[in-house]
């Protein structure tokens, strides 16, 4: 297949899922307007599921053209590469033939030649080196900066291949739940098992089984109700745009590693110095002095707490990094401090990073300025891996956390899904 039949291949193929998605969008809005029951939710749930896979078609049609893009531009980044390392070669012989014609002085050059023909012929050469020379210089830099501006596209498409990835997979998921959904209802129709009210009352047990199971917070805060949790991450992102789902992931990774690291109280205000609330283990390097041991005592201060007896986190044992970190998010306190103000202004007063609803503020605020406001599987990743403090476009953390988002994103689905108010 050439490439203008693929790319032709490729448009009829987006056409076609744009009129299914249209087709099916139609059916679903039609068939929601039907009297309840069983069958019509069992009908609506396979127009859902026929649009959705119209949906992952259209993905997998992008995702093909992006692959293509990244290969033409990894190619296009290896020839430019080897022209880098070509014109260095070729620099390197101008260079020497340049350091041997400036070994002669020009009395030397006049006196070694034999007539004024060939001085002015030995002195053109010198000239036409030092042109090849500046020629080549700019030839390099220019290959130079094509590559860099190609390796950003090539970064940039990588990244939207990743985002388009993550939508499909999403897709499927939500595919495979409600086939199997649609199979229930249809089961239960035929053998009238339970009835349509019965169905009602148990998924309404269920949503409220998720809004009261506990949500775990670190830094020794008190677990909350999932759906309180939910309510102040929905807030957080009224403010931010950062997912609800993503914030409450990145929450409930910081309580993970907090209960591996412990909860431990400042000794010492000038040496940064601890120890273990638990233990009694001592603990040199508990925050940074006086980075971070000035904003944290000014922090206690203003909320009217006593410094030496609230809890933060003790140091992780193997990296040899400091602790100090504060409440649900995990701040440590010079951080907490560039995010005082702006805290203040949203919520109406001084926000203290052990009060659960502030501390979901503070991370979705920071979240989102550290890129996770635009909703991209990219972008959260990368702002998880910051938000961490490794960098970089993956990590195991940010993994753990797309991963924890997945699940949460899940029960969040299901109480929209079945009435609960989103606020």
């Amino acid at each position: 297949m050439t490439e203008e039949e693929q790319e032709a291949e490729w448009r009829a193929e987006l056409a076609q899922t744009e009129l299914d998605i249209a087709k099916w969008q139609g059916i679903l809005d039609s068939t929601k307007a039907n009297t309840a029951s069983l069958k019509q939710e069992a009908a609506v749930l396979n127009a859902k599921i026929q649009k959705a896979k119209a949906f992952i078609k259209q993905k997998n049609v992008a995702i093909s053209k992006l692959e293509k893009d990244i290969v033409q531009k990894n190619v296009h980044i290896k020839t430019l590469e080897e022209d880098i390392r070509d014109g260095h070669e070729s620099l390197s012989q101008i260079l020497r033939k340049t350091n041997e014609l400036d070994e002669f002085s020009l009395p030397e050059v006049i006196l070694a030649n034999k007539d004024i023909s060939d001085f002015w012929s030995d002195l053109d050469t010198f000239q036409q080196v030092n042109r090849s020379l500046e020629d080549m210089f700019n030839q390099i830099r220019a290959m130079k900066d094509l590559t860099l501006k190609e390796k950003v596209a090539l970064d940039v498409q990588k990244d939207k291949e990743a985002d388009i990835k993550a939508a499909a997979q999403i897709e499927q998921k939500k595919v495979e739940v409600n086939e199997k959904e649609k199979e229930y209802l249809i089961k239960i129709n035929k053998t009238q098992e339970k009835t349509y009210t019965q169905v009602i009352a148990d998924r309404q047990a269920k949503a409220a089984e998720i809004r009261a199971k506990l949500f775990k917070l670190a830094g020794g805060s008190a677990a909350i109700p999932f759906g309180t949790a939910l309510i102040y991450a929905q807030s957080a992102s009224s403010q931010t745009g950062v997912s609800p789902a993503f914030v409450l992931a990145i929450l409930t990774q910081e309580s993970n590693l907090g209960s591996n690291v412990g909860k431990c109280y400042l000794t010492d205000a000038v040496t940064g110095t601890g120890v273990n609330v638990n233990s009694g283990k001592v603990w040199s390097n508990l925050m940074k002095a006086p980075r971070d041991v000035v904003p944290f005592l000014d922090i206690t201060n203003k909320l009217g707490f006593n410094a030496l007896n609230t809890v933060v986190s003790c140091p992780i044992a193997p990296t040899g990094g400091y602790g100090g970190a504060m409440g649900p998010a995990q701040f440590i306190a010079s951080t907490w401090k560039i995010f005082e103000d702006r805290l203040r202004d949203v919520l109406g007063h001084d926000a203290s990073p052990w009060n659960a609803q502030d501390a979901f503020m503070a991370s979705a605020m920071y979240l989102d300025d550290l890129g996770a406001g635009k909703g991209t599987y990219s972008g959260e990743i990368r702002a998880a891996c910051r938000y961490y403090g490794s960098g970089g476009s993956t990590c195991s953390y940010g993994r753990s956390v797309m991963k924890l988002k997945e699940s949460i994103q899940a029960d969040i689905d299901y109480l929209i899904q079945y009435g609960v108010s989103r606020r």
